[in-house]
């Protein structure tokens, strides 16, 4: 951890800053956690030791509840497991995901004391819980994970007072980290890593955060010079400057005080109307517009969550035709219409559609998030592959291209997801050779290709916030 050190930053408390000069995509650090679980809902879809999905897991065969891939993976979650195994058979049932992460936490601090390595540059102790600032109703909450964690917490494992309880509780309710699937698409569970916690937040950040074989690393995404302060992002800039400061306000407990939020950097764009020939629609237009989309854009939920996706479709297209006319490339609710379509028609195999939907999505992206935020990087990899999907090599190789760019720095090169974005970049790369020598060629191979394998449906559309996930776990 020679390349950071802690310091008080102006108006934000402890924070870090680089001893040294790095560029983008360096690694300044990386950091196992103290503890991680998986999240309830995936539990028995999602490997116990080392987070990966799988369509078959063995469980446990003493608490039915943990889940592995194989003996290999439940021996080397063993010493983890084990205390939980014993307290979930004598409490007769599985606590919520927050208790059993602090049981996790309490063991081992139990077992090793305050300090886990020689890396860590702050003790649990020192981290902020916020208990202080938190609303009645999350305090009521609080409690009530407390009382179970009393009586789940086995009377054989050492006793701790409630305030020593209470501010884990508190650390993980502001800190905890999401971790995600092997892959890095989803998010499965949830961990405690005490040197991020150190990393403040701007909404234009200089650094990323990505976990990467078990841990996360904190990547510079462009030039950072000696002294200058590490910051991440705890939302998603896709929000307006407003919007943003009342979740950071709500959820973490501070006032954002960076140069976006101030001046309201990009709002203008993200609800802003379509200039044609220098000629903008009135205000008048543009609200009504927008106002239009914001309802649309519930109606559409609820029918995501029924599974109805062809109304899905029928009522993005509705809108999209009344809107699209009005509201610019960049207006956050067109995006999130344009996501959508992408998404669904890429699930409904019409990838004509999503294709021509996630490149629009891409053109707003570019121009809002900084040019290596990982979510521009994925809107391109998706981009990349449903034009690829649609035989249109030229544009799919392109985004891929643009994708793998991005999240060489995100991600660095031996991120699974990177692994693939090469893969398919050496693919389109080959496939656009054999377009370029003779389209009739390839179109024909390709036509015999899909005849005898047919294109594998994509995953099931989520909910438009989920693709928009905050960099840290919350309580829903």
């Amino acid at each position: 951890m020679e390349s950071v050190a802690v310091f008080d930053s102006p108006g934000k408390g402890r924070g870090l800053k680089a001893t040294k000069e790095f560029w983008a995509g360096d690694v300044i650090f990386s950091e196992p956690s103290v503890a991680a679980v998986v999240f309830d809902s995936v539990a028995e879809r999602i490997c116990h030791s080392c987070f990966r999905r799988q369509d078959k897991l063995q469980r446990c065969g003493q608490c039915k509840f943990a889940h592995y891939c194989d003996r290999t993976c439940q021996r080397a979650g063993w010493a983890e497991h084990k205390q939980e195994c014993g307290a979930i058979k004598a409490y007769g049932k599985t606590p919520n995901e927050n208790i059993r992460l602090v049981a996790h936490i309490m063991w081992r601090l139990d077992k090793e004391g305050s300090v886990f390595s020689d890396m860590q540059l702050t003790t649990l102790d020192e981290l902020e819980d916020h208990l202080d600032d938190m609303q009645e109703d999350d305090l009521k909450e609080l409690k009530v994970d407390i009382h179970n964690f009393l009586d789940y917490w086995p009377r054989t494992s050492k006793q701790h007072t409630i305030d020593t309880i209470s501010h884990i509780f508190g650390v993980i309710n502001c800190n905890g980290f999401t971790v995600s699937d092997q892959r890095g698409l989803t998010a499965v569970g949830v961990g405690l890593f005490p040197n991020l916690c150190l990393v403040n937040h701007d909404c234009w950040p200089n650094c990323t955060v990505i976990l990467n074989h078990g841990k996360i690393e904190l990547r510079a995404l462009g030039k950072i010079a000696e002294g200058e302060e590490l910051t991440v992002t705890y939302v998603d800039y896709l929000n307006l400057s407003e919007e943003r400061r009342r979740v950071l306000k709500s959820q973490y407990f501070f006032d954002c005080t960076c140069e976006h939020c101030k001046n309201k950097t990009n709002d203008d764009l993200k609800l802003g109307g379509r200039e044609v020939d220098g000629v903008k629609p009135s205000e008048e237009q543009v609200k009504e517009a927008t106002d239009y989309c914001f309802g649309m854009m519930e109606k559409m939920e609820k029918a995501r969550l029924k599974g109805d996706y062809h109304e899905v479709v029928k009522i993005c297209k509705t809108c999209i035709e009344k809107t699209e006319p009005v509201l610019a490339d960049t207006h956050i609710y067109l995006l999130r219409m344009w996501s959508t379509m992408s998404e669904v028609q890429a699930y409904l195999q019409f990838s004509y559609d999503a294709a021509e939907y996630s490149r629009k999505m891409v053109d707003g992206y570019t121009k809002l998030y900084h040019p290596h935020s990982a979510a521009l990087g994925m809107a391109a990899m998706r981009a990349g592959v449903t034009h690829w999907q649609a035989g249109e090599i030229e544009v799919g190789h392109a985004m891929i291209c643009k994708a793998y760019a991005i999240l060489l720095v995100t991600h660095g090169p031996t991120h699974p997801i990177t692994k693939d974005l090469e893969a398919m970049r050496m693919q389109t790369e080959m496939e656009l050779r054999m377009f370029k020598q003779n389209e009739y060629v390839y179109h024909s191979m390709r036509e015999a290709a899909l005849k005898n394998k047919p294109m594998a449906m994509m995953n099931e559309p989520r909910s438009v916030e989920e693709g928009i996930k905050n960099l840290f776990h919350r309580r829903k």
